[in-house]
């Protein structure tokens, strides 16, 4: 890759990473469904004046905002409003990888390699040592409402799978866009019935200017900035040279959790978290480094 494109990865990185800091920001002032909602209000206005309808039914755009767009940030926020560590709950998303491993399987008859089993291995085991870590301000609640927040964005995973297997092209930044508009209504009725019409007309009226910003870097650097420089990067570049970027945002979210928030993770958590990003590097990297193992073995054999 050119290094332009490499530093543009890893400002991505970056973008994506911080962004767990700005969740727990933007959640102490507002309540977290009100937050998703105008979060994807934001990010749909006025972008979809501006960027092409993907090519894809609708029923296709709305079944993808649902799990990504509404699912797993309405879970995300709810857990990292109810005790969840900004730092970790960047660990334990990334667990969206192995779930979806398993939705395939399932769902779609998908063969399992031995790499990938072997890193759903060291994965459970990490997020066990991380479920059981006594210590820090985890929450139990908010530990689970992180795993069904990665549920649901392995669900738009395999969304986007049985996209491809219809027939169809998708276009990530368009789909970003356009299923911007199908959060905003789920997530209005859900806070007006679990956080109630007081509290959602209480943090408007003391709408600060954090609460905007919070609300403007969700919107624009980490959902329309990020992805576009995302979908740029794989229009240009194989998805394998692409996605190991990605491991590195929990690294991030780990280290500004820590410098902007002081969060510090036990020693069970820490062990835990090293254990999953484990997975997901022999997830992504085990099956190639199998590959070239046994033509070695062949060509040593011959």
């Amino acid at each position: 890759m050119p290094l332009k494109d490499v530093l543009q990865a890893l400002a991505i990185v970056l973008i994506w990473g911080v962004n767990f800091v700005v969740i727990k920001y933007g959640v102490a002032d507002v309540p977290p469904l009100l937050l998703g909602a105008l979060r994807f209000m934001l990010a749909a206005f006025p972008a979809v004046l501006l960027v092409r309808r993907p090519s894809l039914p609708w029923g296709w755009v709305l079944a993808y905002g649902l799990c990504v767009g509404f699912g797993q940030f309405a879970f995300l926020f709810s857990a990292i409003k109810l005790g969840m560590p900004a730092g970790l709950a960047s660990v334990v998303l990334q667990s969206q990888a192995f779930f979806t491993l398993i939705l395939a399987g399932l769902l779609l008859h998908e063969r399992w390699q031995a790499a990938q089993i072997l890193g759903l291995l060291c994965a459970c085991a990490g997020l066990a040592l991380i479920g059981l870590a006594k210590g820090g301000s985890m929450t139990a609640i908010g530990f689970g409402l992180t795993l069904a927040a990665a549920v649901c964005w392995a669900s738009s995973n395999i969304i986007v799978r049985l996209m491809g297997k219809a027939g169809h092209t998708v276009q990530p930044l368009n789909l970003v866009v356009w299923s911007s508009l199908v959060p905003p209504l789920p997530y209005l009725a859900m806070s007006w019935w679990l956080e109630g019409p007081a509290r959602m007309e209480l943090a408007l009226r003391h709408f600060s200017l954090g609460s905007f910003l919070a609300v403007a870097y969700l919107a624009f650097m980490a959902t329309l900035l990020g992805y576009g420089m995302w979908s740029r990067l794989l229009s240009r570049h194989p998805a394998n040279k692409v996605a190991p970027f990605s491991l590195l945002v929990p690294v991030v979210g780990v280290l500004t959790s820590a410098l902007l928030l002081g969060e510090r993770l036990s020693l069970l958590q820490a062990a835990g978290s090293v254990l999953l990003l484990a997975g997901l590097v022999v997830n992504v990297f085990g099956g190639m480094v199998l590959a070239r193992w046994r033509r070695g073995t062949v060509a040593h054999g011959a």
